[in-house]
Formats: C-alpha cells, sequence, structure tokens
C-alpha cells in the first residue's frame, strides 16, 4: 500500500503534507484524504487533475461521486446531485463505482427529505453490493471494501430521519464491524460517529454520549475536522462527559472555521 493509498484509506489519514500523485488513481486517492481532513480547496484540485487525466472511466466516476460527497459535507445536498448522477452515468459496470454513485444520489435524497427515493436507490445500492460480495464468496474470499460500510451509514442515517431507531443502530453497528475489516482508520471512526447518531436516536444517551466522546479524540489527534465538526453538533446537544458545553462549542467554531479557511463553502453561506 502506497503513501497515498495509506492516506486515504488505510492507517495514516491524517499525514500533511500529501506527496504527489502520478496518476489519476493517486490525485483521487490524494483528494479523498485531503478531504477527510476538510482541506477542501486542495481535495477540489485533485478532483480537477482526474477530470483532465485520460483513464479508466471508473476513476472518473469514483472522483465525481468523491466531489459530490464534498459538498455533502458541507450541507450542499442539492449541487451534489448532478454530480452523483454523472458518476452514475460513467461507472459503467464497476461495481465500487456504481454502489458509490448509487449511494451518493441516496444521501443526496435524504438530505433534501426525499425518503422514499432515498430508499429506493439504497435498494439498488444494495443489489450492486450483493452482486460483487456474492462474487467475492464464490471465488473464496471475503466480501471487502469501503461500499458496504458506506451503504451502512446512509441506510441508519435514513433510519434516523424517518423514526426507525432500532433499524439504524443496526445498521450502524454493522458499519462498525464491517469498517474493522478495511483498514481504513477514517472509515472506523466515521463509523464511530454515525454509531453515536444512531445510539441517540435509539434513546440511549449515555452510549451515544460515550462513543462519541471517544472518536472525537480520535478525530482531533488525526486533523480529522469535518468528523470533528459533526461530534461536536451531536455532543452540544447531548452533553459531553469529558468536555464542558464551552469547550465542545468552541471545537465546533474552530473546526466550521477551519473548513472555511480551507477553501470549503457551507451551505447558504
Amino acid at each position: 500500500m502506497d503513501d497515498l493509498t495509506r492516506a486515504a484509506f488505510g492507517d495514516d489519514p491524517g499525514r500533511w503534507p500529501l506527496p504527489a500523485a502520478t496518476t489519476p488513481l493517486g490525485a483521487w486517492h490524494r483528494a479523498v484524504a485531503a478531504g477527510g481532513q476538510g482541506r477542501y480547496a486542495s481535495g477540489f484540485a485533485d478532483l480537477d487533475a482526474v477530470g483532465r487525466s485520460p483513464g479508466a472511466p471508473s476513476v472518473a466516476s469514483l472522483a465525481l461521486s468523491t466531489r459530490a460527497s464534498f459538498l455533502r459535507q458541507l450541507g450542499r445536498h442539492v449541487d451534489a446531485r448532478s454530480w452523483d448522477g454523472r458518476a452514475l452515468a460513467l461507472a459503467g459496470t464497476d461495481a465500487e463505482a456504481r454502489a458509490d454513485a448509487l449511494i451518493g444520489l441516496a444521501a443526496d435524497a435524504l438530505g433534501i427529505g426525499r425518503f422514499r427515493a432515498s430508499g429506493r436507490l439504497l435498494q439498488r445500492a444494495r443489489e450492486v453490493v450483493g452482486d460483487a460480495s456474492g462474487r467475492a464468496k464464490r471465488r473464496g474470499k471475503p466480501p471487502r471494501g469501503r461500499s458496504p460500510v458506506r451503504l451502512g451509514w446512509v441506510s441508519a442515517e435514513l433510519a434516523m430521519f424517518t423514526g426507525d431507531g432500532e433499524a439504524a443502530l443496526g445498521h450502524a453497528e454493522r458499519a462498525v464491524e464491517l469498517a474493522a475489516s478495511t483498514g481504513s482508520v477514517r472509515h472506523a471512526v466515521k463509523s464511530d460517529v454515525v454509531l453515536a447518531a444512531a445510539l441517540c436516536s435509539a434513546g440511549d444517551a449515555d452510549a451515544s454520549r460515550r462513543v462519541a466522546d471517544t472518536a472525537l479524540e480520535v478525530t482531533q489527534r488525526l486533523g480529522l475536522v469535518p468528523l470533528s465538526w459533526a461530534l461536536a453538533c451531536l455532543l452540544l446537544d447531548i452533553g459531553s462527559a469529558a468536555h464542558p458545553p464551552d469547550r465542545i462549542a468552541a471545537i465546533r467554531d474552530e473546526t466550521a472555521d477551519a473548513v472555511r479557511r480551507r477553501g470549503g463553502v457551507w451551505a447558504g453561506r
């Protein structure tokens, strides 16, 4: 695993500065790693480089999905939809790219309150992920990869938004389990963020608080600014056992400001 892959999907998500990319795939990995740290200007520049480079349509599709993901992180779900749609058109038969685009479209629909559409898109994504997992099992390999984890995140979020805390918790716990097998520290801690929210939705504020406080320590240590912001927002609502409210509010404001300084434009700003 090279340095950019480790930063994007491995054990070194806080690495900065990142090494230069020499291929479109490397530029995509570099963008993913930068986005995880809230360095959106850098991430968008690398995604632009992928778009200008000849190469596999599947990598271009993944880059478009990542652009949409950045926009969703900034609350811009309407803006994200067209990029996810373009990603799906480019994905072809590539299972990872197709799943990324469908899951992204489901998250876009969820963010604007189109819950039924989100559910239908998640079902389509499950079929793609299930087919890929079935092929892996037939080859004697365990199903792996990001797609099942991301599917768990958005499935949990949809259940939370529609008032089914028990289902949300089941999806979130499955995502935590799957993330542990990917080797991605960022996916593991993002799964904990979703789990903390699901526990709150299911009515277990004490467990939610414990998970969120632990995850916040990890995101702060690794410089995963967008996830730190999300956790601070949650902990302002339910209270932290590790920090007083003014410290949590400061983390929320500091991370939001860091996103602005690093090229992120929040929705409505």
